[in-house]
C-alpha cells in the first residue's frame, strides 16, 4: 500500500461536554453507536484501521469488498462500522452494537457466516487522503466538501453522514435519533484541521440516572477489593436481571466498599441469580467468554437488598450500554422498586431515514 497517508493512523478524537456547543459555523452530526474505523484503499489494497492501529479487515470482508466497488481508487477515509437490526421485536431498523461486536471472531469460518448474516454498514464522516493528497491541514469545511463529492455516488451499504450547521436541527437530532440507536451528537468547529490522536472535537450524549439494586460483585484484578459492582433491575414478573456494572473507582473506594458490602455477603442459596431462570430469559452474570478475551468475569453474590442510584447514557436492549456511573446509596429505596418501568425509552426511530438525510419531523414520531 503506497498512499500519501498510510495505516496507522490514529482517529481524531471528541471530549464530552454537558451541552450542545454553540459557534459561527459550528457542523453538527449524529454520533454513530459503532467501531470508529478508517479505511485506506490503494486500488485492490483495502484496510480497515481501528484506534490504536488495530486492523479490523479480516472481520469485515464485505466492507473490504463495498470498499473497493464504492470509495476512490486512492483515498483514506475516516468514518464508523455500524450494524443494523431489521428484525427487532417493534420492525423498526436501529443500530444494534451488540451484534457488531460479534463480528469479532477468532474462526474464519465464523467470520465468513457473519458477514453474510449481520453484514455491516460504512458512515464516513471525512476525507483525510485522496490521491496523491493529503487533507489533515485543511479546515473542516474543506474536507467535508471534499467528501462529498469523492463519494457523491455510493449506495448503501456505504453512506456519507449527514450534517447540519443549524443548531435547533442539531438539538432535535439530539431528541429523536437515539430512538434509531444513536449515541448522541458530534460538534466541529468550522476551522478545525485534522490532528490524529487529538481530542478536538465535541461529543454530547445522554445523561440518565436510575435506582438499582446491588446484587453481586467482582474482585479487582490488584487484589482484595472491589473491582466492580453488579447491578440488577426487576421485570414486571419480579425476575431480577443482571443490566449492567458500576466500576470506576479510587483503590481507597474500592476497600471501603468491601467493608460496606461485607454484611450481605452471607448469601446461601437463595440468591435469584443463582441458578438463572431460562424460561423468563433472566440475564445472570457469566464467567469467562470468548467475547472478554480470557478476562474472569467469576463474581460473588450479595444479598439483593442494597439500592443504589446509578448515572448511565443509554439502554442497550434491557441492560446499560456502557458501564454505569456510581451517584449514591439509596437506603430509601425499597430493592423490589427497582424496575425497569423506571427507565426512560427514546421514541422509536428509523436508522434508515438518518443514513438518507431525511427531514427531521417537526412532530415526535411514533
Amino acid at each position: 500500500m503506497e498512499l500519501p497517508l498510510n495505516p496507522p493512523v490514529e482517529p481524531m478524537l471528541a471530549k464530552s461536554v454537558a451541552r450542545i456547543p454553540t459557534g459561527e459555523q459550528m457542523t453538527y452530526e449524529p454520533k454513530w453507536d459503532g467501531f470508529r474505523c478508517i479505511v485506506f484503499r490503494d486500488g485492490d489494497e483495502v484496510e480497515l484501521a481501528s484506534r490504536g492501529g488495530k486492523m479490523m479487515t479480516r472481520y469485515f470482508p464485505e466492507v473490504v469488498e463495498q470498499a473497493r466497488r464504492q470509495l476512490p481508487e486512492r483515498c483514506a477515509v475516516d468514518g464508523e462500522l455500524v450494524v443494523i437490526r431489521r428484525d427487532g421485536p417493534d420492525g423498526q431498523p436501529r443500530l444494534d452494537f451488540e451484534l457488531l461486536a460479534q463480528r469479532i471472531h477468532p474462526a474464519a469460518s465464523r467470520v465468513r457466516l457473519l458477514a453474510e448474516s449481520t453484514p455491516a454498514d460504512f458512515v464516513a464522516f471525512d476525507l483525510l487522503a485522496i490521491d496523491d493528497e493529503v487533507l489533515l491541514d485543511r479546515p473542516y469545511p474543506q474536507r467535508r466538501a471534499r467528501l462529498e463529492a469523492a463519494l457523491a455516488g455510493v449506495r448503501p451499504p456505504v453512506h456519507v453522514t449527514p450534517v447540519t450547521t443549524d443548531v435547533d436541527t442539531a438539538r432535535r437530532w439530539f431528541d429523536i435519533f437515539e430512538g434509531a440507536g444513536l449515541d448522541g451528537l458530534i460538534a466541529k468547529p468550522a476551522d478545525l484541521p485534522y490532528e490524529p490522536g487529538k481530542r478536538l472535537m465535541f461529543k454530547v450524549k445522554h445523561a440518565r440516572t436510575a435506582d438499582v439494586v446491588v446484587a453481586g460483585f467482582r474482585w479487582h484484578k490488584s487484589g482484595p477489593v472491589v473491582g466492580s459492582l453488579l447491578l440488577g433491575l426487576y421485570d414486571q414478573s419480579g425476575t431480577l436481571h443482571h443490566v449492567g456494572v458500576c466500576a470506576s473507582f479510587t483503590m481507597a473506594r474500592r476497600a471501603e466498599l468491601l467493608e460496606e458490602l461485607g454484611p450481605y455477603r452471607d448469601v446461601g442459596d437463595e440468591h435469584p441469580w443463582a441458578h438463572g431462570d431460562h424460561e423468563r430469559g433472566q440475564r445472570i452474570p457469566g464467567g469467562v467468554s470468548r467475547w472478554t478475551g480470557g478476562k474472569n468475569l467469576e463474581w460473588e453474590p450479595l444479598r439483593p437488598e442494597l439500592v443504589l442510584e446509578v448515572g448511565y447514557d443509554a439502554m442497550e436492549g434491557d441492560r446499560f450500554r456502557h458501564t454505569a456511573q456510581f451517584v449514591r446509596w439509596r437506603p430509601d429505596r425499597d430493592p423490589r422498586s427497582c424496575g425497569y418501568d423506571q427507565l426512560e425509552r427514546p421514541v422509536r426511530f428509523d436508522v434508515d431515514q438518518v443514513l438518507r438525510g431525511d427531514p427531521v419531523p417537526t412532530t415526535e414520531p411514533t
